[in-house]
């Protein structure tokens, strides 16, 4: 294999596009210097075509069209809104969209999805497409149909014809907005329609052959409640088709994700609802590039994942781990499960087939994006821009956990996309897999630490000597608090149950409950403990030099109290990450804000 015919890794980020390659099929990769680097400050997409013979991406002026034979710009294409571009199968089209707009001169508002020639540039077709989600058009495998939803109806478009793109020779739809999927089989194309139902009646689903879309003669159909939106997921064959449907919020309140649920259907008509062993959210399915098998990472953590056959049974189990993502190499020989963004970054590799065994783990911590080179042997993981904007870079594994290239990317740029060259199909040959470690190089990351963390007054403490929730006066109830003060919430919790209790004894019981702790002195019970002295109702009195601190100034402990409710419930989404529990972005981001939190209570409580 020439040095040419090596996966490249194109590499966006936050000062352009560049792409870095190897020189003798070994690593480290570095930049390519036949490609020209694109020193764009607003390039928004990256893509290569499925065939690998053109590089596409966006830089805020144009979009470039790059032939990777010899990477050379053969089209500038003028689109500098461009928000996302898509490749044809074959890549002989090119989509790009954009967010659609109005103004006073133009209320109607113009096209802003266009179809594109990718060996001449030439624009073939437009119109406007409104939705952001689920805005791609459809091809069959040949890139014969061009199938486009446009305000509830499906439009075909049989490109070769004598009225190519100009004129639709077929429709399908009833006016409801919903989704189409085209199949990637060999000869007449199958496709999905998805209409979401409304007024009580079901969400529906129906698999049609083209050009037969007469509704009367659907090859399968399914029907569901509880489906605000759908994901359809083709086996690579074109024969078996998965639907992950879920609701916006789940009235049981039991996932952040709301309502879920997974169906299989088929284009010999059978239909089936996958059942899940496990409650709780669907993290993550995939088909096996075989196309007789998926995977569905699925449950509570630490969550469960189970490879299912075509008839919907479950064929094994991987077991219970902290997992959320699952990725197929291009030969489905081997499956990496990891668990990533509010997880550790654990990754296992499991080879398939038959005999089916985890054959390495490592740890790939704050990964925002994972890919297979086409190769089948190695993968590339990355952090990345906008979900990390801080220790951005790239490393490149072997399937046995070997770390065969990394970079950090330099401070103050944010990396933020990295893709692999694609090929065409048959290319790269399937090879054995070897239980032989590869030889690696050492990350220059420092591990994270595995000890619980310590907020700054903390630090330093015999780990005893700080407890956050006890009550006794040399510890504190909340990170960054000196030593003493308690949550007023906590004390009025404390002294209400103090209340309760004393009316439900009788007044002798009272006196000898408290003779034990002091002596009575015309009904009033001196306390000999570090609490202060108590009157007989139970109530608590301030010693002159005890350790309740207060700072005398009503709104600065409010403005403490709300602190102590801010660092309390950090804490609380503490232990839920700690414990696996998936969490949301602004809880992540409220557990961020806890060190500036304390350094404000502590400058509030200075003072006192």
């Amino acid at each position: 294999m020439s040095a040419d015919e090596i996966p490249a890794l194109a590499i966006r980020s936050s000062v352009g596009v560049e792409l870095w390659k190897t020189t003798k099929n070994e690593f480290p990769y570095v930049p390519c210097e036949k490609f020209p680097r694109d020193e764009s400050k607003h390039c928004r997409a990256l893509q290569f075509s499925p065939d690998g013979r053109f590089l596409a991406w966006g830089n805020g002026v144009n979009v470039q069209l790059c032939r990777t034979s010899d990477w050379t710009v053969v089209a500038s294409l003028p689109r500098p809104k461009a928000f996302y571009l898509k490749f044809s199968p074959r890549g002989k089209y090119l989509m790009t969209w954009e967010i659609f707009t109005t103004n006073k001169e133009n209320p109607e508002g113009s096209p802003n999805l266009y179809v594109y020639a990718t060996e001449s540039g030439e624009e073939v077709y437009s119109a406007v497409q409104k939705k952001q989600v689920d805005w791609e058009p459809g091809w069959s495998n040949d890139e014969s149909i061009f199938a486009i939803m446009l305000g509830g109806e499906v439009f075909f478009f049989e490109v070769n014809g004598p009225d190519g793109f100009k004129t639709s020779t077929k429709k399908l739809g009833g006016g409801r907005n919903g989704c189409i999927s085209v199949a990637p089989n060999h000869g007449q194309p199958y496709l999905a329609f998805y209409v979401p139902g409304v007024k009580g009646s079901p969400s529906m689903c129906k698999i049609y052959q083209y050009p037969t879309l007469n509704p009367t003669q659907a090859i399968s159909s399914k029907s569901f409640f509880q489906a605000d939106k759908v994901e359809m997921m083709w086996n690579k064959r074109g024969t078996g088709l998965l639907l992950l449907t879920s609701t916006d919020v789940d009235q049981s309140n039991a996932s952040y994700y709301g309502k879920q649920a997974l169906h299989f259907m088929s284009t010999k008509g059978d239909s089936f609802a996958v059942q899940l062993s496990k409650e709780g959210p669907i993290h993550a399915v995939a088909w096996s590039p075989k196309s007789t098998e998926f995977i569905v990472v699925y449950g509570f953590m630490p969550s469960k994942a189970t490879i299912f056959n075509l008839k919907c049974d479950a064929t094994f189990e991987f077991g219970e781990s902290p997992r959320n993502c699952l990725y197929f190499n291009d030969f489905g020989n081997l499956v990496l499960l990891a668990g990533f963004g509010n997880l550790r970054g654990y990754v296992e590799c499991w080879q398939l087939g038959k005999d089916r065994k985890c054959i390495a783990t490592m740890e790939a911590p704050d990964s925002t994006l994972l890919e297979w080179n086409p190769n089948g042997e190695i993968f590339v993981t990355a952090t990345t821009a906008p979900r990390l904007r801080q220790s951005n870079g790239f490393k490149v594994w072997h399937y046995s956990g070997a770390l065969l290239h990394e970079t950090m990317w330099p401070s103050g740029q944010e990396l933020l996309e990295v893709q692999w060259q694609k090929f065409q199909g048959g290319f790269f040959k399937e090879k054995p897999i070897t239980g032989e470690k590869v030889m690696g190089i050492q990350s220059a990351q420092p591990k994270a630490s595995t000890q619980a963390y310590r907020p700054p007054a903390a630090r330093g403490l015999p780990m005893k000597a700080f407890d956050l929730y006890s009550d006794a006066p040399q510890k504190s109830t909340i990170p960054g608090l000196p030593p003493g003060m308690m949550a007023k919430n906590e004390k009025k919790k404390r002294h209400n149950t103090k209340d309760k209790q004393q009316k439900q004894r009788p007044n002798q019981q009272n006196k000898a409950a408290d003779g034990q702790k002091g002596q009575v002195v015309d009904g009033t019970t001196t306390d000999t403990s570090t609490q202060g002295t108590q009157n007989d109702d139970g109530g608590e009195q301030k010693r002159p030099n005890g350790n309740r601190i207060t700072t005398g100034d009503p709104q600065k402990d409010r403005k403490i109290q709300r602190i102590q409710k801010k660092l309390y419930d950090i804490n609380k989404l503490k232990e839920k990450k700690s414990s696996g529990e998936p969490l949301k972005d602004t809880q992540l981001a409220k557990i961020d804000s806890e060190a500036d939190l304390i350094k404000e209570l502590q400058s509030l409580t200075l003072v006192a």
